[in-house]
């Protein structure tokens, strides 16, 4: 198997070279790549130690793992808060039924992906502490596949429907305080 690249740092955790929470939209749009690429080391790893089979884990699978849990544990909670707090309510006053019916459909998603994350990630802890039953493949696998194929069809709707609408409807005073409350929520110096 090739490389597993980028791993995750705290800075990357929070922000992006072409996002800033001066435009929280633009940053809840690159927390959707960040998202995106997680998954996809999750899918990567998971091929990794399908191929292990029963060989310890190696440090690379151990690495990736730490990556994946470091970004759902820390940065992907409070993404699912910030679209919460200011993206879902707006477009839910917005007054598009069908809008509407939707973002009700994202809040039981947040709560489904949270719940899916739970197991994935007690069976991803043993990988990151290098103790991996491979007994647990199969579970990891199933997992695994359920939570990136959720992921993916969420984060679809939400940047071809959701954001654009409650982006239209927010103002530039609901911009600076939405990126203001992201920042602060994070520690991170206010925009």
């Amino acid at each position: 198997m090739s490389r597993l690249p980028f791993p995750v740092s705290a800075a990357t955790l929070h922000a992006s070279p072409d996002a800033s929470f001066d435009e929280p939209f633009g940053m809840l749009a690159a927390c959707h790549g960040r998202v995106q690429r997680s998954c996809a080391l999750l899918a990567r790893l998971v091929e990794h130690l399908l191929q292990l089979q029963q060989q310890p884990v190696d440090a690379m699978a151990a690495d990736a793992a730490r990556d994946v849990l470091r970004y759902f544990d820390l940065a992907a909670p409070a993404h699912h808060l910030d679209e919460e707090r200011h993206v879902f309510p707006r477009v839910e006053a917005g007054g598009d039924a069908e809008l509407a019916a939707l973002v009700g459909r994202l809040h039981t998603e947040h709560r489904l992906l949270d719940a899916q994350w739970r197991g994935l990630h007690a069976l991803l802890q043993p990988v990151a502490s290098g103790g991996f039953d491979a007994t647990t493949l199969p579970a990891l696998q199933i997992a695994a596949r359920d939570f990136i194929a959720l992921n993916e069809s969420h984060l679809a709707l939400e940047d071809r429907l959701v954001l654009p609408a409650a982006d239209a409807l927010a103002s530039a005073a609901d911009r600076a305080a939405m990126g203001a409350e992201m920042a602060a929520r994070r520690g991170l110096p206010r925009p």
